[in-house]
């Protein structure tokens, strides 16, 4: 009897947000409901800890306000008004609408806008692909997250991997760079916390102190968008004080002696002016770094989200080979998904796709994309995100959702912000309710997840959603219909990658999760997929595209450095960043009432410089604005930042908070951000934000 046909028991579970850990979990079910979601102890990376976002994921699973049925539009865009109707109704709708538009405008006026609310290869990156393919719509660069940042890895490592979990475990010093772990892979900050115990010192450098900051042995605040001097900094104390592994350089590397060159200019003086963080700390850190082993720097999302993210992350993972960590136990970890690189080809059939040529637009555009793109977007389809909420400058993303002659299709578990605006809503399955497989960005284990309770009302899982429609479109090749075990068996077949050496179905099916083969690791440093295969300090790439070949700090388009402090006299003098906090991930359980009761409600933290410069007391509601909008909700005053610095933690659905008629529409952090397009990798630059701050009246 499967786990699905059982009514009741204690059934083992993957945790499918977008989140390093990947946790292992044991769903308990009681008559088909799921009333108590634990971590599963015997899972080795994970190992029975979870976090309080999935301790109350039945919360989620089982919310009063999950979708039950498609819907039509029956009032205006954004008022929320539908009617009922059938999933043959729904199909039927949108398979005319996207023939016709496909007829009149082409089918690359249909654009495809999705993320991994769900983690799962099959519902965020298979069914889907292959249909959109066939129908030849529009492609999207899935770019708002940690496009910058891994692309800025690769051009210095080219591997997309990097240090084992098992590994920071032994660290003596470790270091975190830019990621509130504490709040975002809570099992990386377990084995900080063991390896401290053991004697090691943790350093945390930010713009923030944060949860991790606070527990930090020493927190090092810097101003927003300066982590690349802060690096070169330390490289400058390197290589002038002789503490470089000279040999590690010559056999690992490309470029060193032109870096030791180069780096002669970013003085600890100079550095200094520029970060806000002291030159004697700048010195102190360096030699610290360069005496310890072994040393492992956690490099976060947070320093990725600016104009010059490719680079920031690019600079901060050459230090390793500077003092050549890597063969010492050391190194650095921005992400490991490559040690289980799925084989895409069979996953996601860009064979199927009629015009290979077809354009790619940048999500994190969306807002141009929907209201000044020429040829125009006519259709879009949204799953697994939720735009009006996290994209850039939203309250345009809105505008743009607003247009009449938009046909919108969203698939969702909720009547989200994005779905209020929809043509069509589709009830979407939980993770729970789908057969799907999953691997990790951080820890080296494949997992499978089979159904644990049926689909709640008449939701369909993304899968099953694209296998319809494609049905309904007369798409009739073999792809579209294929079951899920067939695509995960498929999905495994990568014989470009050791690492899945006797990872198979069979396997999944008896032991929930299995372990990748680590043997190639041994040979990490003769892997690596530069165009050198070694280390790239210089990198001839990023000369070709018009970039500084060596790790260069550039300032940022919107913003200040101690350097160029012309920004502070703008109208906008302020660095506004919007990360993370505690209990949401993205907008993801802002709709949940323990998640909201948590956080309570939107905290503008200023520091009590600028707090006193504009008058503004503690407890205040305050309404922070640029020229792209306005954000309003409730200054605290605290030091936790470097003056000239403000943060407001978390993304909240304006449609989940109490508004009063003075700051109705108002309580978008992404009204204020910017679309501008990082340095590399198309990615976001949500932290490369000014504005001003003003009491509201």
């Amino acid at each position: 009897m499967s786990m699905l046909e059982r009514s009741s028991g204690v059934f083992p579970a993957v945790c499918p947000l977008d989140c390093p850990d990947t946790c292992g979990l044991l769903l308990h079910k009681e008559e088909g409901k799921i009333v108590k979601v634990t971590g599963n102890p015997n899972h080795p990376a994970t190992k029975g800890a979870i976090c309080n976002k999935v301790r109350h994921m039945a919360d989620k699973v089982h919310h009063p306000e999950r979708l039950l049925y498609p819907m039509k539009r029956s009032g205006p865009k954004g008022s929320g008004e539908f009617v009922r109707i059938s999933w043959d109704e729904a199909l039927s709708e949108i398979g005319t609408k996207f023939r016709r538009l496909s007829a009149e405008h082409g089918s690359e006026s249909i654009l495809p806008y999705s993320f991994y609310g769900n983690m799962g290869a099959l519902n965020a990156e298979g069914m889907d692909r292959r249909f959109f393919g066939k129908l030849g719509a529009s492609k999207l660069a899935y770019t708002i997250c940690n496009s910058a940042g891994n692309a800025g890895w690769k051009y210095t490592m080219g591997f997309g991997g990097g240090s084992s979990p098992e590994d920071t475990r032994q660290a003596k010093l470790f270091i975190v760079w830019g990621g509130n772990i504490v709040s975002t892979s809570m099992h990386q900050a377990v084995l900080m916390e063991q390896a401290r115990k053991d004697g090691a010192t943790v350093v945390v450098i930010d713009v923030h102190k944060n949860l991790t900051g606070r527990r930090a042995d020493w927190f090092i605040p810097l101003y927003p968008g300066t982590d690349t001097a802060l690096a070169l900094g330390l490289m400058n104390v390197l290589f002038e004080r002789g503490l470089t592994d000279e040999e590690f350089l010559k056999q690992y590397t490309v470029g060193h002696e032109q870096l030791r060159e180069h780096v002669k200019t970013y003085t600890p003086e100079r550095v200094s002016r520029i970060t806000g963080v002291p030159a004697e700390d700048i010195v102190k850190l360096a030699l610290m770094y360069a005496e310890t082993s072994p040393s492992h720097i956690h490099i976060g999302n947070g320093l990725q989200h600016h104009d010059n993210g490719g680079m920031a992350v690019r600079t901060v993972s050459c230090l390793p080979a500077l003092t050549g960590q890597w063969s010492r136990g050391g190194g650095a970890f921005k992400s490991n998904g490559a040690y289980a690189s799925l084989n895409d080809e069979a996953l996601q059939r860009p064979d199927l796709r009629p015009n290979p040529g077809v354009r790619t637009l940048n999500m994190n555009k969306l807002a141009d994309t929907l209201l000044t793109l020429e040829p125009k977007v006519h259709g879009l389809f949204v799953f697994g995100s939720n735009p009006a909420v996290v994209a850039p400058e939203s309250d345009r993303v809105r505008e743009g959702l607003e247009r009449e002659d938009l046909f919108t299709v969203v698939h969702e578990l909720f009547l989200t912000d994005t779905a209020k605006y929809a043509d069509i809503v589709l009830p979407a399955t939980s993770s729970f309710e789908n057969t799907d497989l999953y691997t990790s960005y951080w820890h080296h284990y494949v997992q499978l997840q089979e159904p644990v309770i049926a689909p709640v009302g008449e939701s369909k899982s993304n899968f099953e959603l694209f296998t319809l429609l494609a049905q309904e479109m007369g798409f009739d090749e073999e792809a579209f219909r294929e079951d899920p075990k067939t695509v995960i068996a498929s999905a495994l077949d990568n014989s470009d990658n050791p690492y899945l050496n006797g990872v198979t179905l069979e396997r999944l099916e008896a032991e929930r999760f299995v372990s990748l083969d680590l043997a190639p690791k041994a040979s990490y440093l003769e892997r690596l997929t530069t165009p050198s295969g070694k280390i790239e300090l210089y990198s001839e790439q990023l000369s070709r595209m018009g970039l500084p070949p060596l790790p260069t700090y550039m300032p940022l388009v919107e913003g200040f450095d101690g350097e160029n402090k012309e920004q502070r006299k703008s109208d906008y003098p302020l660095m506004f960043i919007s990360p993370p906090n505690h209990n949401f991930l993205n907008s993801t359980f802002a709709n949940v009432e323990k998640h909201q009761s948590l956080e309570k409600e939107p905290l503008l933290q200023i520091h009590p410089q600028d707090a006193a410069e504009r008058q503004i007391i503690d407890g205040q509601m305050v309404e922070v604005y640029n020229a792209r909008g306005i954000y309003t909700l409730k200054a605290s005053v605290t030091d936790l930042m470097l003056p000239g610095t403000v943060v407001s933690q978390g993304l909240w659905w304006k449609g989940h908070l109490a508004d009063s008629k003075a700051v109705k529409g108002r309580r978008l952090a992404n009204a204020l951000t910017s679309s501008r397009i990082a340095d590399m990798g198309g990615g976001a630059t949500f932290f490369s934000t000014t504005v001003e701050i003003r009491v509201l009246n």
